[in-house]
């Protein structure tokens, strides 16, 4: 729920910036049940559906919102839970006309079994999580460890589109990333990749080292999501270039306060508990994430000068055009 801060902050910086219609191409539906962290999230619904969704991002775009891209997550551990949020997850998708749901897949699934089930569900892809590696720590894992090439093979021959978020310290600038990314793109031309959060760039300069190597690819997307650095998609931006580009919410994340920042080699997040709130004469009330994502996305677009019809392709035309809205 916007607070007086959220009030002024929208006013200020987006009203006048925000397109009369907005595609989210990253954000979650979840059951409670299956998603200890999310469920107990403080004065969030237990599950978030369609409806909760439609309810909660009027936060961030008012009466905008025209259509999403629904992923799916459950906590690592029980098979069943997989199977079950999946068959919400397709329910919850098909209550909205222009709404498109991905597939939550783990690297131990059999590819043809996900064939079937997301022809049964009629999903539009594929969401895999590193969390779901069988590497410690998860956040160093190479991309076959959560995104085995067969999964590919399947989303290839089917068309289907992968939102997947990268790893390892360096983002998009490892040479490990940068190997698979290109070998999964050009290998399977039919199959469209979107780099979550905007190339995992919270630290831009990963972005401005790895972009160059990626060019070139024309089955590769990026979202926005929750980035608040405005240079994570300046380089995208620049570099790839804006029809690649698409916003994305991530709620849940951007209904939390405060701001992914940059910092040395690497970035962090500041939450609304984060004792950095007050200084010397100033006291700063955080605005949700998603707030602020938007304001970096805004600085991105004023930075490359880009018009109204190429913000409302990052916002609306780059997602429909690649889920056939």
């Amino acid at each position: 729920m916007r607070t007086p801060a959220d009030e002024e902050f929208f006013e200020r910086e987006l009203a006048t910036f925000l397109p009369d219609r907005i595609f989210d191409a990253h954000c979650h539906l979840w059951r409670g049940q299956y998603m200890a962290a999310w469920g107990a999230m403080e004065g969030t619904p237990v599950d978030v559906g369609h409806d909760e969704y439609m309810d909660a991002v009027g936060d961030l775009h008012g009466e905008r919102t025209g259509g999403a891209l629904f992923l799916s997550y459950a906590d690592p551990g029980a098979e069943e839970a997989q199977r079950e949020t999946n068959a919400w997850h397709a329910e919850q998708t098909a209550r909205g006309e222009k709404c498109r749901g991905l597939f939550l897949v783990t690297p131990r699934d059999d590819p043809e079994w996900v064939r079937q089930e997301v022809r049964r569900f009629g999903m539009h892809g594929l969401k895999c999580y590193h969390s779901f590696a069988d590497v410690t720590p998860t956040w160093e894992a190479d991309i076959p460890d959560f995104l085995p090439e067969p999964l590919v093979a399947v989303a290839n021959e089917e068309g289907w589109a992968i939102t997947m978020h990268m790893v390892k310290s360096r983002a998009v600038a490892d040479p490990d990333n940068i190997h698979w990314i290109r070998k999964y793109c050009e290998t399977y031309p039919d199959m469209r990749l979107i780099l979550a959060h905007s190339a995992r760039g919270f630290q831009p300069v990963h972005n401005l080292e790895g972009l160059p190597h990626l060019t070139g690819l024309d089955n590769l997307y990026f979202d926005t999501s929750a980035n608040c650095e405005p240079m994570a998609h300046q380089a995208i931006i620049r570099i790839i270039g804006h029809d690649k580009l698409m916003y994305g919410s991530d709620l849940p994340v951007s209904h939390l306060r405060g701001r992914s920042l940059a910092a040395a080699d690497t970035f962090l997040w500041l939450y609304d508990e984060s004792p950095v709130w007050g200084e010397k004469h100033l006291k700063i009330d955080p605005v949700l994430i998603g707030l602020e994502h938007l304001r970096s996305v805004k600085h991105a677009c004023w930075s490359e000068r880009l018009d109204d019809n190429a913000v409302e392709d990052i916002f609306w035309n780059n997602a429909a055009r690649l889920f056939g809205l």
